[in-house]
């Protein structure tokens, strides 16, 4: 069994805590404002895995990482992909052009790639919190597509309240809409006055509010969150990039031990984590390319080794889901990298002072893994359109990876991350295509009208579902709403 520790500690006689996976599950937050995460990535030989399904290929990797799980509760959480369009293939590659790949990871209940991971992890925490008969609430921060994959996955589940976080006008509509109208009575979705990072940092702070979970503990109610912040998140997403390259090699495109780029758009890092502790596990990956939005906060860490956001203001752009500037899953690569001391060494400097640079043979580390290229949104329009005349149509997150493809990727075989269907942002799509602006449900019709589509069964009824959650807050006063609203539930 793999031991899971702190991503930061101040002296060699604090690495003692260690924790398993379960735990690391129930209980996300570590000491000093830290993350949970591997002690050790062991290497694997994939050849072994080529002709296995993904139920098979994530139980072998859950097993080579030490990921420890009652066989019947891993069943029960994988059993969760017969949801996807394509049970036996959740995470379908669809060739664009010669030596470029699209792995759609959209195909799941909310429509994003979140759900490749949340689906499964919900069913997961909700058997964890079942089998130690304890109540759990679940906290929950969205950009956009983490907040309706969790709200999905865990509607009406026994042993689980659940809270969302959402930055109010920081999403798209059809996005809000699948959090305001979702049913469950252990559900409750929160507006907040601000930005991701607000919604994000609050979250950690409650995870640590030492006051806030003795009242909940009043209420027999223990606490845990959805967010990447919690390991179980990750776990699975390495699965699909090394199901990604299996297929790539099935079907002949590549040769086995070939190396491939992998091209993810990122904000929060978690999937770009994923990618590279498959890398780190053997995986034959060239490099790991990430496309940055406007908000290009991770482009210049990896290109300079500075890590600064004390003069950056968000910004928000065509690929909200990316609008972030502390992207929480750097510090799981700096402790992998660096170790713990010196990730809480950096850490520290970025809480008091927004700010940290890792030094020259530290970036030459980094960059042995990472590449990573900025989009503009015009430019990002601009590869809608591209792609859209080449016969691949795309969403605005998935259009910032044809420009890390434009700059790196030159006659080598490359996967690209589509981390969203189109239909949750398609007045960008319409907009770079046609040139027209239109609201959400204007632009979807639009769209399906133009390339004889239906329209699909996610968005038919969401337009005319009955708003369920309202209340838009103040960051200081979530902490109060939370509990006035466990009161009352």
């Amino acid at each position: 069994m793999n031991i899971f520790t702190k991503t930061r500690y101040k002296n060699k006689s604090a690495k003692s805590q260690k924790i398993n996976f379960q735990e690391a599950v129930l209980n996300p937050s570590a000491p000093f404002g830290g993350l949970y995460t591997l002690e050790n990535i062991p290497s694997k030989n994939f050849k072994e895995f080529i002709d296995f399904d993904y139920e098979k290929l994530t139980r072998e990797i859950f097993s080579g990482l030490g990921i420890s799980l009652d066989s019947d509760i891993l069943k029960q959480a994988l059993q969760s992909y017969e949801k996807f369009d394509d049970p036996k293939n959740p995470a379908p590659l669809v060739k664009i052009k010669k030596n470029l790949y699209s792995q759609e990871l959209y195909h799941g209940p909310t429509r994003a790639f979140k759900d490749m991971a949340l689906q499964p992890f919900g069913t997961i925490l909700s058997a964890l919190a079942a089998k130690e008969n304890k109540k759990y609430l679940i906290l929950t921060a969205t950009s956009g597509d983490t907040g309706p994959a969790t709200l999905k996955s865990l509607a009406n589940t026994d042993n689980i309240s659940v809270i969302c976080l959402y930055p109010k006008g920081g999403t798209s509509d059809v996005q809000e809409l699948q959090m305001l109208t979702q049913e469950g009575k252990n559900l409750k979705v929160f507006g907040i006055n601000g930005n991701f990072d607000d919604a994000q940092s609050t979250l950690k702070s409650l995870l640590g509010d030492e006051d806030f979970k003795a009242e909940l503990q009043k209420k027999d109610i223990y606490l845990s969150a959805a967010n990447s912040v919690n390991f179980g998140r990750i776990a699975f997403q390495i699965i699909y990039h090394i199901w990604g390259y299996l297929n790539l090699v099935k079907n002949n495109h590549i040769k086995f031990g070939e190396e491939f780029y992998i091209v993810v758009p990122s904000g929060n890092f978690g999937n770009a984590l994923g990618a590279f502790y498959a890398k780190k596990m053997g995986l034959p990956v060239k490099k790991i390319i990430i496309s940055s939005n406007p908000n290009n906060i991770l482009t210049e860490f990896i290109q300079t080794g500075i890590y600064n956001i004390k003069d950056k203001t968000l910004i928000k752009s065509y690929s909200p889901a990316m609008d972030i500037l502390k992207s929480s899953n750097i510090e799981r690569i700096l402790f992998a990298l660096f170790g713990g001391e010196r990730t809480y060494e950096l850490m520290e400097n970025l809480q008091k002072n927004l700010h940290y640079e890792i030094s020259s043979s530290e970036l030459e580390s980094l960059q042995n893994y990472f590449s990573a290229v900025s989009c503009t949104d015009r430019e990002c329009l601009e590869y809608i359109k591209k792609s859209f005349n080449m016969g691949y149509l795309l969403d605005p997150h998935t259009a910032t990876t044809l420009k890390g493809v434009d700059k790196f990727c030159k006659d080598v075989p490359t996967i690209i991350c589509s981390t969203a269907e189109w239909t949750k942002f398609a007045p960008s799509v319409v907009e770079a295509i046609f040139d027209k602006k239109l609201n959400d449900k204007e632009a979807i019709a639009f769209m399906c009208e133009k390339n004889h589509m239906p329209t699909p069964d996610f968005i038919k009824n969401l337009f005319c579902k009955p708003m369920i959650h309202s209340k838009v807050l103040e960051k200081e006063n979530i902490k109060s709403e939370i509990l006035k609203w466990l009161d009352f539930k």
